[in-house]
C-alpha cells in the first residue's frame, strides 16, 4: 500500500519545493553533473558540496567553482562551512551575486578533523554560541533568500548538544534545519540513531521545516524515516553515489506503493550520460578519472561486470568506457 501524505510539497522559507525528497551535499561527489542526474531521477532538491566561506573570501576561483548550477537546476542550494561570522557574510554575498541559489546552507555536521580545527563543520553543533554567530551573519547577509543548517547529533556520546544547536539555529533565523543523528566522534561509522530526529522533530514542533539524513540506503529506508521520525523529508547521501536511481524508486514507493527494478541498460546509460556532462565540465581525462569509482556503484549487480571491473577503474577515454559498457549491455540482454 502507498502512503501519499509522506510523499509531499515542502517549503524553505519563500522557496516551494515540488517534493520532500532530497539529494544531500556529498563532499567529492555533488558536482553539477551528478546533481543534474539525480535530478532527472527525482530529486526534488539538491545541494552543492560544501564551500568553503574562507576560500570565497579569499578569491578562490576553484572554489567558485563548485557552486556552478546545473543546466536546469532550479531550485538548488549552496552548502558553505565555515567558523568566522565575517567571512561566512562575505562568502553568502559573493555566492548570491554569482550564481543566485534560492537557499543558503550551512554546514554544521561535517566531522572530518580539519574542517573541525577551524571551527566548522561538527564543531558549530558543539559550540551553539558560535552557530548562533555564524548563522545569524550568514542570514543577515542573505535577506531574503533563506538560510538553512545542517547539524550532528552531538561531539560524542557524552555531549549531545543538537538541542542546544537546534535552539540557536532557530533564534538566529534559519527557515530548515537538518540532522544526521550521529556524533562527531562517530564519523560515519557505527549506527544513527533516529530517535534524536524524532526529538528534533518535536522540539522544533512545526516551526520550519526538519530533514533527516544518516543510514539512508534504499527507498524503504526513506520510507521508515519518515514514518518513525516524522521530519519533513529526507536528504540521500551516500546512497545516492552511483545509485541516482533511489530517487525514482523512492518517489515510487512513497506514491505508488512499490517500486520496479531499473534495467541494466537504462543504469548504464544514465551512467554514460554522467560521463557526458562532467567532460563537458572539467575535460576528457578528469571526467574519465573521477567515473571510474562511480561506475563500480553503477555496474553494481549488473551480470558480467565483476568481470570487467578491473578495466573500468583504468579507463582514461570516452571510447574506453563506450566499449566496455556495450559489452555489458549484449550480456544483461543475452542473460534476460
Amino acid at each position: 500500500m502507498s502512503d501519499n501524505s509522506l510523499f509531499h510539497p515542502v517549503s524553505i522559507g519563500n522557496v516551494s519545493i515540488s517534493g520532500n525528497v532530497f539529494l544531500a551535499p556529498v563532499a567529492g561527489y555533488s558536482d553539477a553533473a551528478f546533481r543534474s542526474i539525480c535530478r532527472s531521477c527525482g530529486a526534488a532538491f539538491t545541494y552543492t558540496e560544501m564551500v568553503s566561506a574562507e576560500a570565497l573570501f579569499r578569491g578562490s576561483g576553484k572554489t567558485e567553482n563548485l557552486m556552478r548550477r546545473a543546466e536546469g537546476e532550479v531550485p538548488f542550494a549552496v552548502q558553505l562551512f565555515g567558523g568566522s561570522p565575517e567571512s561566512m557574510s562575505a562568502a553568502v554575498g559573493i555566492t548570491l551575486d554569482r550564481v543566485h541559489p534560492e537557499v543558503i546552507d550551512i554546514n554544521a555536521g561535517c566531522p572530518v578533523p580539519k574542517i573541525v580545527k577551524g571551527g566548522a563543520g561538527s564543531a558549530l553543533t558543539h559550540n551553539p554560541e558560535a552557530l548562533h554567530a555564524v548563522v545569524g551573519a550568514a542570514v543577515k547577509a542573505a535577506g531574503s533568500v533563506p538560510v538553512t543548517v545542517k547539524i550532528r547529533s552531538g561531539w560524542d556520546a557524552d555531549h549531545l548538544s543538537w538541542k542546544e544547536a537546534a535552539l540557536a539555529a532557530l533564534d538566529a533565523g534559519v527557515a530548515a534545519i537538518t540532522m544526521h543523528p550521529r556524533t562527531r566522534a562517530q564519523g560515519y561509522e557505527g549506527k544513527s540513531d533516529w530517535t534524536l530526529l524524532a526529538a528534533l522533530v518535536k522540539l522544533v514542533d512545526g516551526r520550519v521545516p526538519v530533514f533527516g539524513s544518516g543510514d539512508l540506503f534504499s527507498a524503504e529506508d526513506a520510507r521508515r524515516m519518515l514514518t518513525e521520525t516524522g521530519c519533513d523529508g529526507v536528504m540521500f547521501a551516500r546512497g545516492a553515489m552511483g545509485n541516482p536511481f533511489i530517487f525514482t524508486e523512492t518517489r515510487d514507493l512513497l506514491t505508488k506503493g512499490a517500486f520496479s527494478p531499473i534495467p541494466s541498460e537504462t543504469r548504464l546509460k544514465t551512467g554514460m550520460h554522467e560521463l557526458e556532462l562532467l567532460i563537458a565540465d572539467i575535460g576528457e581525462v578528469a571526467a574519465c578519472r573521477e567515473m571510474r569509482k562511480r561506475f563500480c556503484c553503477y555496474t553494481k549487480g549488473i551480470t558480467g561486470a565483476a568481470a570487467l571491473r578491473p578495466r573500468i577503474v583504468q579507463c582514461s577515454t570516452l571510447s574506453e568506457y563506450k566499449q566496455i559498457f556495450n559489452e555489458l549491455i549484449v550480456k544483461s540482454t543475452i542473460s534476460n
